[in-house]
């Protein structure tokens, strides 16, 4: 009997709406992010060493960098048209504020890529070598501010700074030069922009790796020209996307941790369901397996299978004994503190009437499928180092599908480590900024409550119709960008001395550029 109200209730439809857009927007992201930057190092490398095999790398990924960043921007269009229908009461409530970096992300990130992206695909044999390198780097730098503009964004809502509320007009408002300045140098957008970036390195180190050992043993069973083509060319390849996936990926979990720690003293909530702690707990221990949640009174717990004592403080702050906040002691700070902030009673009324917790189990299991899912990326690298050690050539077809096995890994662990960061700050859409608002700071009355800011005016209908439709576009664009990547991928390079029986020669002229 739930069911149906659920199903119409508008602010639930939006959140579904949106979550399920950007995540099909966030698959492509880190891809692009970190491919774009890995094939201007290919090229670079051709460049200075002349070198054929990076040339041709160069080519083969670049391809593949292509059509994931034609299918990204398909996808990423259509998030910015949900503030203004959808989430207008949040639109007009920020705008002002969370409009400025994505109008910059827009007018200087997204058109500098673009627009260099036209140039270093036409720009083949038409423009000198050096100027061509210089097109994809800034692609790549392109690239990465479009990733730090949009954080900028994200990051204000994370935790807002620079900004005050205005009763007269009910609006944040940015406070001046200097409060833009403080949204630039946001400390959560230093920390997110830090793990985003090396979390893309390592989406696209475990990419490339992944597919070049799979040719490498595909190459080495095809005779002696195929075992020269695995040697010379694919070996380094692997290689190389190898230790991209191991470095990234130490500087993911590095970033990762600084990232965790910042946020128990800036969201404690999220953090004290994602660690599954319900009190005020001395050397507190982590959870690794449990269901339910932590109740608001003295109840219960949450049940619990595996537990690793002290891990849980160590996460937090960097000590096996440190005191954790937890759940139950969290919310009755958060009603104190909130009862005495004039911007939320005004608004909202009573702070008590409001349970603060997110949604337990998909933040709980999030955090968890990130942590575990980059692990296996971790062992493909560090597998592929020791497959080709010296002058060995791997041949068994269980590497290759171990390869294969590994490559969607790290797009799930990211897309749960976004899922973990919005849904971990519900019920809030602008989380408060909780020392601001214990000092009296005007940026502690900048807060918003995810229930009000949905439009008012767009029936629940339209927008299940709209997020069915988006879904169903969605699937068929995944599945196009499934199938084009496997199809380019698969074909592989067009090397001299390529006379593979399996490569139809009529191929060279596929998708040139």
């Amino acid at each position: 009997m739930t069911v149906l109200p659920a199903a119409l209730d508008a602010v639930l439809l939006a959140r579904w709406q949106f979550g399920i857009t950007t995540v099909y927007h966030f698959i492509q992201v880190p891809l692009t992010i970190g491919l774009g930057l890995l094939v201007a190092i290919m090229q670079t490398k051709w460049h200075r060493n002349g070198q054929e095999v990076w040339l041709q790398a160069t080519r083969f990924f670049g391809k593949l960098f292509l059509i994931n960043f034609a299918l990204g921007v398909a996808t990423g269009i259509v998030q910015e048209f949900q503030f203004g229908m959808n989430w207008s009461e949040y639109s007009r409530y920020v705008g002002d504020i969370f409009g400025a970096p994505l109008a910059v992300e827009a007018l200087l990130a997204f058109f500098l890529e673009s627009t260099f992206l036209g140039i270093w695909i036409f720009g083949w044999g038409r423009i000198s070598k050096t100027l061509h390198l210089v097109s994809i780097w800034l692609v790549a730098i392109g690239s990465t501010l479009s990733a730090i503009w949009i954080l900028a964004a994200n990051s204000w809502m994370q935790h807002p700074v620079g900004a005050f509320f205005n009763p007269e007009t009910g609006r944040a408002e940015l406070d001046g030069a200097g409060g833009f300045l403080k949204v630039i140098t946001n400390p959560v957008l230093f920390l997110g922009f830090s793990h985003v970036f090396f979390t893309s390195l390592f989406v696209a180190g475990t990419f490339v790796a992944g597919i070049a050992t799979w040719w490498v043993v595909r190459a080495a069973n095809a005779g002696e020209a195929g075992e020269r083509e695995a040697r010379e060319v694919w070996k380094p390849i692997a290689k190389f996307g190898a230790w991209a996936l191991i470095i990234s990926g130490l500087g993911t979990v590095a970033t990762g941790h600084f990232q965790g720690v910042e946020m128990v003293n800036l969201q404690p909530m999220k953090m004290a369901v994602a660690e599954g702690i319900c009190m005020d707990t001395e050397g507190a221990q982590f959870t690794v397996a449990g269901f339910g949640e932590c109740p608001l009174d003295d109840s219960g717990d949450m049940t619990r299978f595996i537990t690793v004592p002290g891990l849980a403080s160590f996460l937090s702050h960097n000590s096996f004994t440190a005191e954790v906040e937890g759940v139950r002691d969290i919310q009755d700070r958060m009603v104190e503190m909130l009862n005495e902030n004039e911007s939320f009673t005004s608004r909202y009324g009573d702070a008590a009437q409001y349970d603060f917790r997110p949604p337990s189990m998909p933040v709980f299991y999030s955090f968890r499928v990130m942590v575990s899912l980059g692990l296996i990326s971790i062992l493909l690298g560090i597998g592929i180092l020791f497959w080709m050690r010296k002058d060995e050539l791997p041949t068994s077809k269980w590497i290759s599908r171990f390869a294969l096995f590994s490559l969607p890994w790290p797009f799930i662990g990211a897309s749960a480590g976004w899922i973990f960061t919005e849904i971990g700050r519900q019920p809030w859409v602008v989380y408060p900024n909780i020392a601001g608002a214990m000092n009296g700071d005007p940026v502690g009355g900048v807060l918003q409550l995810t229930e009000y800011a949905a439009s008012g005016t767009v029936p629940s209908g339209q927008v299940l119709f709209t997020m069915l439709l988006f879904t169903i576009l969605y699937g068929v664009l995944g599945i196009i960008w499934f199938l084009l990547l496997r199809r380019w991928a698969r074909e592989g390079m067009h090397i001299p001395y390529d006379d593979r029986e399996d490569v139809h020669p009529d191929t060279h002229l596929s998708f040139g550029y």
